[in-house]
């Protein structure tokens, strides 16, 4: 699974766009293949609340930073989480650092129980991997 906040809900008139903080290079499946994920909410919604049918995407701004497309979700908020499923192994070996954003944290869940596999890299850590010719 990916976990990713909702940093802001858009309405967007006739469509409401959930807007995560997880992005394309997060997670390419939408993006290149047009992969389906189901989405959901980290915390069970209210037994009342009417779905919203949303896009959602990330950050990026680009076109492609889409993870689904009118999808009926139970209504959402800035600072929820929702977990994209199937998102994998297959998923993290295509992340990557696109736009200078840095590699999302891995972390493995078994029975109640969990381990950081690749931890959260920092800008600095990023940056770090470049370096200048001298003769620049």
């Amino acid at each position: 699974m990916l976990v990713s906040r909702v940093v802001f809900v858009k309405d967007g008139g006739s469509l409401q766009f959930a807007v995560l903080d997880g992005a394309m290079n997060d997670l390419m499946r939408p993006a290149m293949y047009d992969s389906h994920h189901d989405i959901v909410p980290v915390r069970e919604p209210a037994t009342n609340a009417a779905p919203i049918e949303y896009d959602v995407v990330g950050p990026i701004c680009e076109s492609s930073d889409t993870f689904a497309k009118r999808r009926k979700l139970p209504p959402l908020a800035a600072g929820d989480l929702v977990a994209l499923a199937t998102a994998g192994a297959y998923g993290a070996t295509m992340s990557g650092t696109y736009n200078a954003r840095p590699l999302i944290p891995e972390v493995i869940v078994d029975a109640g129980r969990f381990a950081v596999t690749r931890k959260r890299v920092t800008v600095e850590e990023q940056l770090g991997w470049e370096s200048v010719p001298a003769w620049l």
